[in-house]
């Protein structure tokens, strides 16, 4: 009679998941993420976005390390304000028009900008950049905001010169990143699109 083989062990194995926060940084630290309390998971995220804010505000003092930690949420919600508040202040028949046309800019121009900087030798990752991108319209986001609330009470030439201020921010602040990831005899070409990506931006929050 044919003998059986013996069912196979199964090994139980138990432990935490574990990732690594700041995936660019040199010997960062293992922290578990798996059973942490919901509450300090938002917070350390709020925490992460506005450490980008910052590095955004003050183009001058680029943290390139805590770029380099990606995240899609704060353009995500950046990309989301400047759509909601365009399309409020368009023509009723044209405010579904607006909001996705903000939003394809965004993501697509993102895209477009990203994949010119890796052609060209870039040594950041895809989201890197869509993340680097993303963080820098805020200062656009600020000139909707003010166009839309105050922007009729000053007329035109006033307009223009505060979004031209932000244009020039947003501006300085992207190629700022990502000039030091791009080739030094690249970094025009790599910088063109990025001025071509904002100046679409502005131009929609100037004529709204």
């Amino acid at each position: 009679q044919r003998r059986l083989a013996p069912p196979p062990r199964v090994y139980l194995m138990e432990g935490k998941m574990e990732s690594a926060a700041g995936g660019s940084g040199g010997g960062s630290m293992l922290e578990s993420t798996l059973d942490e309390p919901v509450i300090d998971t938002i917070m350390r995220d709020l925490r992460m976005v506005g450490n980008k804010m910052r590095c955004v505000m003050d183009p001058r003092a680029v943290d390139v390390s805590t770029l380099k930690d990606w995240d899609l949420w704060g353009p995500l919600i950046l990309c989301l304000v400047l759509a909601t508040i365009l399309s409020i202040s368009a023509p009723s028949e044209q405010k579904s028009l607006v909001f996705t046309s903000v939003f394809v800019i965004v993501w697509c121009g993102s895209g477009v900008v990203t994949v010119n900087a890796l052609l060209l030798g870039g040594t950041l990752s895809f989201f890197q950049s869509i993340c680097v991108l993303g963080y820098c319209i805020f200062p656009l986001t600020l000139a909707s905001v003010f166009c839309t609330t105050i922007g009729a009470l000053i007329g035109f030439w006033s307009r223009l010169l505060i979004v031209a201020f932000c244009y020039t921010w947003a501006s300085t602040a992207s190629v700022g990143f990502l000039s030091t990831l791009v080739p030094e005899n690249r970094r025009a070409l790599a910088a063109y699109p990025v001025f071509l990506f904002y100046l679409c931006l502005s131009w929609m929050v100037l004529v709204q």
